[in-house]
């Protein structure tokens, strides 16, 4: 009798050795959602025990964000098919967030019968923190950039949100100007304060006045009681003034006055308050011709022109395209509940190509619109627009020139990235980039990537 069991014993010990070495976390449940098996790892990630696990429901053990109407598990042994690398965090016993990639399998009988289901989960978080850790060289608070344009901005940007001094951030619509400001205040000492944004294009002068300085009651008909105007909510944070160049000249008047005296009067007020606020103004418009036509006043453009900050267009620093794509993706797919795993690298040419006069604020709409057509997988062409795929022969040819376009701008950000880490020595580049020196040269030549005045064969490391 033993000697007939033994075959069978033997798989079973072999099939628990397995799952007891493995990295990943791996637990079953039956028919009712209770945990049948917790292999060592699963104990290590959740940080729960195998004996706390076995018994309960998953949910009560798994903690994770794809439990629920989410439940990978659920999707697998109801629709009989498997889902691998799904992206999710679990929160482990101590409260933390861990983030994971999960798969999930039907488990059947000898019989066919299905008798539950097992998951596989593995613990992202050294990778998070690596693309971090790389991600930080290229971030400053929530802005994201490996343009060159950029990085310049990003190395005075701490200096600027130390000071109290005025900024005007000037760009064109939809260069992220309001999260440039968002970004200074919370680099800043007053980031424990309010962040009040106020668009100065959005409203008629008479209601912009008593919006930004409030009123007392009585000051016209309707005011019943005391409004506090957006520079009394604003007190010890920051007050963002977008599209400061549209305001009125009786306007620009008052709002000098409160940049020279740091105080202000609410309409209907006797009394003067004080301005504790930081101001951060910004437009698309460019103010030194506005001054030199008459329409806005030079003394306030003085005051408000302290610090400048200029926010590059998209198309100046496509190199950033690949960042901000997975970026929205990430968002997206944690507000929509979405598993998009990334985009095509023919889906990523196409948007290197566009011109994008919408800035940065197109291309998110652009992905947005992406997550409606495809809900998991990668982005493809045939999810994007049509004004970027375009139409008919035609257009496939002037795609073909778009995407060779766009590889180039991929290999000149590749090279540059690899001439500056190697401290420019020419063959350690060509070395990372897995090409012969003489095809690097060539292709800088091609590209136009010029030659650095210092030959960098100078920094190469001696052998010790």
């Amino acid at each position: 009798m033993n000697s007939e069991k033994k075959p069978g014993y033997k798989i079973h010990t072999m099939t628990e050795a397995i799952l007891e070495s493995i990295s990943d976390g791996v637990f079953t449940v039956d028919m009712d959602w209770r945990v049948t098996s917790f292999n060592r790892a699963a104990e290590e990630i959740t940080g729960v025990s195998r004996q706390e696990a076995i018994g309960r429901r998953c949910s009560e053990v798994f903690r994770s964000s794809l439990c629920g109407t989410a439940c990978a598990l659920r999707q697998t042994m109801e629709a009989d098919e498997p889902i691998i690398g799904k992206s999710g965090y679990i929160i482990n016993a101590d409260g933390d967030r861990i983030p994971i990639s999960i798969s999930t399998a039907v488990l059947r009988d000898a019989a066919g019968n299905v008798i539950g289901g097992a998951e596989t989960f593995r613990d992202l978080s050294e990778i998070e923190a690596l693309r971090q850790e790389l991600g930080g060289k290229f971030r400053v608070g929530d802005l994201t950039s490996r343009s060159p344009l950029m990085q310049r901005v990003f190395e005075v940007l701490p200096a600027i949100a130390a000071s109290p001094s005025t900024v005007l951030i000037l760009g064109e619509t939809g260069t992220g100007k309001e999260l440039m400001a968002r970004t200074i205040h919370s680099l800043s000492p007053r980031h424990k304060g309010p962040f009040i944004a106020v668009n100065c294009g959005a409203l008629p002068d008479t209601l912009l006045e008593s919006e930004l300085f409030g009123y007392k009651a009585g000051a016209f008909t309707g005011a019943n009681k005391d409004k506090p105007g957006r520079f009394a909510l604003a007190r010890g944070g920051t007050l963002f003034l977008d599209e400061i160049g549209e305001i009125s000249p009786a306007l620009q008047i008052r709002l000098l006055r409160v940049l020279q005296e740091r105080t202000y009067e609410p309409l209907g007020g006797i009394r003067s308050e004080n301005a504790d606020v930081r101001i951060i103004v910004a437009t698309n418009k460019d103010l030194s011709s506005q001054v030199r036509q008459g329409i806005f006043r030079e003394d306030l453009y003085y005051r408000v022109n302290v610090v400048r900050i200029e926010l590059p267009p998209l198309h100046r620093r496509k190199e950033d395209i690949p960042f901000l794509v997975e970026q929205f993706i990430v968002q997206f797919n944690r507000l929509q509940q979405r598993s998009v795993k990334g985009i095509t690298a023919e889906a990523l040419s196409l948007l290197m190509a566009h011109d994008w006069p919408g800035n940065i604020r197109e291309l998110e709409n652009i992905v947005e619109r992406a997550f409606i057509l495809c809900s998991d997988g990668d982005i493809g062409i045939e999810h994007l627009p049509k004004e970027l795929t375009g139409h008919g022969a035609a257009s496939d040819a002037h795609t073909d020139t778009d995407i060779r376009s766009a590889h180039d701008i991929l290999d000149v950000q590749a090279i540059r990235s690899a001439l500056e880490r190697n401290s420019f020595n020419r063959l350690a580049a060509a070395k990372e980039l897995g090409i012969h020196k003489t095809t690097l040269f060539r292709k800088m030549k091609k590209l136009g990537i010029p030659l650095p005045a210092q030959d960098g064969r100078a920094n190469r490391k001696k052998p010790q």
